[in-house]
């Protein structure tokens, strides 16, 4: 079997069960101290000839990029979800991540009969899905939802970090580097840091940045992150 049906083994084999909708689960952003949880869904014609056969961090971040628009391009339909830092405090970062699934399957134009994902339970899917270890790794619609939801992630906190550039959010993304951990100390969190993750909690918010720039509830900050998934989208 060559790297072309290895990768989408699963698919087909519940393509032959009679599932015609499969999609492919994936999230960015459970580590960082701040900025959104990323989730993608990813649904795939059977007809579709496999591209991608790695875990998307093991990619170069141009062949990220390149890969990110032919998946749309490709795919039936890609959807994608967001859960912002305050309902990852209030939620905690699991049941965030599972928000964010939600929000990507709700925004799909179809909804699939199926999920494949990366060790990620669905309780409304629990008897239609595949709950796969490193599912990045193992299933090419989950690699594929892999690239959509980091290549997204990555370019809003490149966004934020306009916003609030002492932390360097261009350069780690809000995972807790030595750097960004210094500038916590320094400078106190920003309003998009987590303050119920370790790192962050009980640090003052004295933030250097246009923080009158970014909007203080949720729904206008999920509708500033689908603002900048569509300004991804119009760089191709």
């Amino acid at each position: 079997m060559d790297d072309k049906e290895v990768i989408i083994q699963f698919e087909r084999e519940y393509w032959n069960k009679g599932y015609k909708l499969i999609a492919g689960i994936d999230e960015a952003g459970r580590g960082p101290l701040a900025g959104p949880v990323v989730a993608a869904a990813v649904i795939f014609p059977q007809s579709v000839i496999p591209f991608l056969f790695k875990d998307s961090k093991k990619l170069t971040e141009k062949r990220r990029k390149e890969l990110f628009f032919k998946i749309f391009e490709k795919a039936i339909c890609v959807g994608v979800g967001f859960a912002d830092s305050l309902e990852i405090d209030k939620l905690n970062i699991l049941n965030a991540t599972k928000l964010a699934v939600k929000r990507a399957l709700f925004s799909l134009p179809v909804q699939p009969d199926f999920l494949i994902t990366d060790a990620l339970e669905i309780e409304e899917f629990k008897d239609k899905s595949l709950v796969l270890t490193k599912g990045d790794e193992k299933s090419f619609s989950c690699a594929c939802a892999s690239v959509v939801a980091k290549v997204t992630r990555d370019f809003i906190m490149e966004k934020l970090a306009e916003l609030f550039p002492a932390y360097g959010f261009e350069k780690h993304k809000g995972y807790p580097t030595k750097f960004h951990i210094s500038k916590i100390e320094e400078i106190g969190i920003s309003p998009v840091h987590r303050r119920s993750f370790g790192r962050v909690r009980e640090k003052k918010e004295r933030g250097i940045g246009r923080e009158d720039s970014f909007p203080l509830s949720v729904e206008e900050r999920l509708l500033y992150y689908q603002e900048k998934l569509q300004e991804l989208l119009r760089r191709d």
